[in-house]
């Protein structure tokens, strides 16, 4: 694995860890699609540090338990903010 992509994954991981952040949050923190966040995560780390991609493994979880709660708000701040804006 190149030095710069094994970085990557670390960074990422303890991004993840540190803030809770969403794949999505983290590869906009870092500059990266997604899918190469998701890929670091999933399946990258578990080569370089299995404890570490465990703990990660358990926050994305998390988020993954919780996204229908994240998507209701979104949806709800959209239209309170159409709502202020007179565009109903």
């Amino acid at each position: 694995m190149r030095e710069e992509v094994h970085l990557r994954v670390m960074q990422a991981a303890e991004h993840i860890l540190e803030t809770g952040a969403t794949v999505r949050a983290c590869a906009r923190e870092f500059g990266v699609s997604k899918t190469t966040i998701h890929k670091d995560v999933t399946e990258r780390l578990k080569q370089i540090d299995s404890e570490l991609a465990a703990r990660t493994q358990q926050v994305l979880e998390r988020n993954k338990r919780e996204r229908h709660i994240r998507g209701g708000r979104a949806t709800r701040e959209k239209y309170l903010r159409r709502r202020e804006s007179g565009e109903e």
